[in-house]
């Protein structure tokens, strides 16, 4: 099948991670006005290696629709192809992709929700974040409580860690919650893995559905006895892995978890 090739200009290159050089990159899509995506969706870079092959890698967006602009979220990769060709990139060069594509979408209506990541899986969830809660616009969460659990291993490597801890103070019904595994000794905040919060957060919605306060189920398209909270998941497949046996293992369905892997 014959894809529909685009052209993105690089606008703007950020280290939000020396340590382990991680890329911010914000790009528009020429000889368009808008390039529509939904949140959560990926585009597929297109390039030719030094031998003249043609070379294809996914990245999920890390924005949400914004006229003809999207922003990507990657590291530098020892001996790797794209990523290093992207994070070298200069302001003003240009690369093709075809795209949107992926299906890892916000189930709708909207239900009380859990993101969880680790890495650049914060990119499809920096998407989310932006979609329900636009700089200017209407919100779009609905008032329902949107939680983040973010996942890595030194606070060097917490990514977009102020527009989310700015986002979680300027609205009650998001939290966030970025945690570290070999945290050091003067850090102040969670400790440990993802799922282990992830399970905190599911028994507080358990209890609340026990003592009746706990929000209504909702019916989405394909779940016809809907439900009243969903997971979105993005990471390697160990943490997905790790997070989805957690939450069924509480007594949630298969259909409530929706994830993405990128290993």
């Amino acid at each position: 099948m014959i894809r529909q090739t685009f052209t993105a200009r690089l606008e703007g290159r950020l280290c939000i991670s020396e340590r382990v050089q991680c890329f911010h990159l914000e790009f528009s899509v020429e000889d368009l006005e808008v390039f529509p995506f939904a949140a959560g969706q990926f585009v597929s870079m297109v390039a030719e290696d030094v031998n003249g092959k043609t070379q294809t890698r996914a990245y999920s967006i890390a924005s949400a629709q914004n006229g003809n602009r999207f922003d990507l979220c990657l590291n530098r990769v020892d001996g790797g192809f794209f990523s290093n060709l992207l994070c070298d990139l200069e302001v003003g060069q240009k690369v093709h992709f075809h795209g949107p594509h992926g299906l890892f979408l916000l189930r709708q209506p909207l239900t009380e929700t859990i993101m969880v990541a680790t890495g650049t899986g914060v990119a499809p969830m920096r998407a989310f974040a932006q979609h329900l809660f636009p700089e200017s616009g209407e919100d779009r969460s609905g008032g329902k409580n949107i939680s983040l659990v973010y996942g890595t291993r030194y606070d060097s490597e917490i990514y977009y860690r102020e527009y989310f801890e700015a986002l979680a103070a300027s609205h009650s019904n998001f939290r966030y919650i970025a945690t570290l595994s070999r945290a050091g000794d003067e850090w102040q905040g969670a400790r440990g893995y993802v799922q282990e919060y992830v399970a905190q957060i599911a028994g507080e919605i358990q209890r609340r559905d026990e003592a009746g306060s706990g929000p209504e189920n909702v019916v989405t398209v394909g779940e016809p006895r809907g439900f009243n909270v969903h997971a979105y998941v993005c990471g390697l497949n160990e943490m997905v892995s790790a997070t989805r046996d957690r939450l069924m293992a509480l007594g949630w369905q298969r259909k409530q978890v929706i994830f993405e892997r990128y290993d």
